[in-house]
């Protein structure tokens, strides 16, 4: 009685679950549908179109798109400018946005006016901080007015070599405060007990750092470099919005390039170079999911 008894709940239990994944199915069916029609599909469908001559009744053409266009002087200068830009703004942001965090965790003077300037960022529109970088570094602009007051020779800031300085100036400013949150939300984290443990034993600043704070901070971090890297990808919406379709050569990247190749109604170099950039994109993230084993490992985390 006891083995049937047990076999009904375990079939009664089945057929809950089963009815739970059903339900469960039904709720995601609209995400996974838009996901399919919008994303999935048209990937494919892009992924195919890079090996075709043409859009339109092509031919296979094996790699011939890709060669051309990596041989084409104008992505390889869109992808080094690309490959530069990520190369030190996303570690410059990680590193500023983790500095800020724990001083704005400690007992810093006027701490809450800082956080409240450095998460301003997040909630103003583009087109509003396009308006105010655009004031400030205009050939016309505020900056260029101070210096012509004390006497320096104005700069195109955007259409010099300093172009690259002023969207990496953009870049920081504009995601410092959504790292420094992430950053502020793992320091909160930390057992006070262990730091001050290590008080007592007479750990100076940098021995409580790497001991106790670094190895907590490592999933965050990693998430934070995910992010930075995603959202140094974004700031060619305000390149766009403050130097147009054709910017200084220093800012061209290679958004500008498939942004070009699309309004040419080039699909073959678009799509190669769209998926030049994914590899790449994907490349970059596997290298961190290594080094997040390797380093997680090595500190404990």
């Amino acid at each position: 009685m006891q083995i049937q008894a047990a076999t009904r709940i375990k079939v009664k239990l089945g057929k809950r679950a089963h009815q739970e994944e059903r339900v469960a199915l039904a709720f995601l069916f609209p995400s996974l549908g838009g996901f399919l029609l919008f994303y999935l599909i048209p990937f494919i469908q892009s992924f195919g179109m890079s090996f075709l001559s043409s859009p339109i009744n092509g031919h296979f053409v094996w790699l011939k798109n890709y060669v051309s266009l990596l041989t084409n002087p104008v992505f390889g200068k869109a992808a080094l400018n690309t490959l530069i830009f990520t190369g030190i703004g996303v570690p410059a942001l990680v590193a500023l946005s983790l500095m800020l965090a724990m001083a704005l965790s400690s007992k810093l003077l006027g701490r809450k006016a800082l956080a409240t300037m450095f998460l301003a960022p997040l909630v103003i529109p583009v087109a509003s901080v396009v308006l105010v970088w655009q004031v400030l570094f205009d050939n016309n602009g505020a900056l260029n007015s101070l210096l012509a007051n004390i006497g320096i020779a104005r700069v195109d800031w955007l259409k010099s070599d300093w172009a690259r300085y002023v969207i990496m100036v953009l870049f920081l400013w504009k995601n410092i405060g959504y790292d420094m949150v992430l950053f502020m939300a793992a320091l909160a984290a930390v057992p006070v007990e262990q730091l001050e443990s290590a008080d007592l034993d007479g750990a100076n600043a940098f021995q409580k750092f790497r001991h106790i704070i670094w190895p907590r901070l490592l999933p965050t971090t990693f998430f934070v470099l995910i992010m930075s890297i995603i959202n140094s990808f974004k700031v060619f919406r305000e390149v766009y919005l403050l130097a147009g379709a054709y910017p200084h050569d220093s800012i061209y990247t290679l958004q500008h390039f498939m942004n070009n190749m699309f309004s040419s109604l080039d699909y073959q170099k678009l799509t190669s170079a769209a998926f030049i950039m994914a590899a790449f994109i994907a490349g970059l993230v596997s290298l961190l999911f290594w080094l997040r084993k390797r380093v997680g490992r090595y500190a404990g985390a």
